[in-house]
């Protein structure tokens, strides 16, 4: 890969980082960010890597007040002897771009992005953690900065990444979550932006995700939009059934998220010659599953909590356990088998690992 010229201008003084074995999600932010700015007519221009700090926009900013922006998330791991490794971060940049699409976001180049993350990384890689269960969290994500109240993209932009040490997304870790079945409100349709990695699509999940909360239910699980029938994605995850010895998931339809977790444990399944399907799938069918004992596991999938067991879905006042709301085996050795490619203490057979190389951050 071409290394690129990006600006870089060192924090004069660096933040007290927070204790690795006490990490929250998201809640701590390292020392650096990186910046780049388009202008119609121009392009993207001037990358750089600055001191972490607050940004100035102009309060008619066109993302305040129409959404327009996307982001992206992935992580980075340090192995035991110092390494550090990224998982198939191509893939976050190539649906950053397809994001960009759909929200009418010039695109952007995708080598250059990468080159800058991995230099951000590097610069800030004393705050990698190195605990069990913890990882750097990175948020590629870009804003409408023109100063406008027209209902029109946005002829300005700023693509930003930012990096956060993180622990489990979910409190229970690797052990089950209890999901709520959402029956009243609807997070996207076909021909919407469910596709996309959009803010709008989580602000609009926020008032079903308080009620499941409040019933002590960890996330929603979301049905499609048009029949309120068939299974689309938990909320920050996508789903999966073994039903009688075969794993089913719901096909991309239009308003489901493409996750990459997701598509790398359906190559994994593949590889395991277990057999694995894509298609619409409907909670009626899960009930009757569960009925008749042919309900063997159920799982999502997502960067931030990797693989994470269900073990209870509450759908139209009935409860649904799974597996006794236990572990199942399926989910354990996928979870192990993927966390340990993205730490390098398993092989890598499909060649998702990218190691960051040393950079001399002077010489930049």
């Amino acid at each position: 890969m071409t290394q690129h010229k990006i600006d870089i201008q060192l924090a004069s003084t660096r933040k007290p980082k927070p204790a690795f074995d006490r990490l929250e999600f998201g809640k701590n932010f390292t020392d650096h960010m990186f910046v780049w700015d388009y202008t119609e007519g121009i392009g993207w221009h001037d990358p750089r890597i600055v001191p972490y700090q607050p940004i100035m926009l102009d309060p008619s900013a066109m993302v305040f007040h129409y959404g327009q922006t996307v982001f992206e998330g992935l992580k980075a791991y340090l192995t035991d002897e110092e390494e550090i490794l990224l998982f198939r971060p191509d893939q976050n940049m190539k649906r950053l771009n397809r994001s960009n699409t759909r929200l009418c976001i010039p695109q952007f180049d995708e080598e250059l992005a990468l080159d800058a993350l991995k230099q951000l990384i590097v610069i800030d890689r004393d705050w990698i953690p190195n605990i069990e269960g913890t990882s750097l969290y990175i948020r590629p994500f870009i804003v409408a900065t023109e100063p406008y109240l027209g209902v029109a993209p946005s002829k300005t932009y700023q693509f930003m990444i930012i990096l956060s040490p993180v622990g489990a997304y979910y409190k229970e870790g690797i052990n089950p979550v209890k999901i709520a079945v959402q029956n009243e409100f609807v997070r996207a349709v076909k021909g919407g932006t469910g596709n996309a990695k959009t803010g709008g699509n989580y602000a609009g999940s926020l008032k079903a995700q308080e009620v499941a909360g409040a019933a002590g239910y960890s996330q929603v699980l979301w049905l499609d939009g048009k029949e309120n029938r068939y299974i689309e994605e938990v909320g920050s995850m996508n789903v999966f059934f073994k039903i009688n010895g075969e794993v089913v998931t719901p096909e991309l339809n239009g308003s489901i998220l493409e996750g990459i977790t997701r598509k790398s444990i359906i190559e994994l399944l593949n590889h395991w010659n277990i057999p694995v399907v894509e298609r619409q799938i409907s909670m009626d069918e899960i009930y009757q599953a569960h009925k008749d004992g042919l309900l063997e596991e159920a799982f999502g999938t997502g960067t931030a909590a990797v693989i994470s067991p269900i073990g209870e879905f509450f759908w139209q006042d009935k409860k649904i356990t799974v597996n006794n709301g236990v572990t199942g085996v399926l989910s354990k050795d996928l979870y192990e088998t993927l966390t340990g490619i993205q730490k390098g203490t398993k092989q890598d057979p499909f060649g998702w690992r990218v190691m960051v190389q040393p950079i001399d951050v002077n010489s930049l």
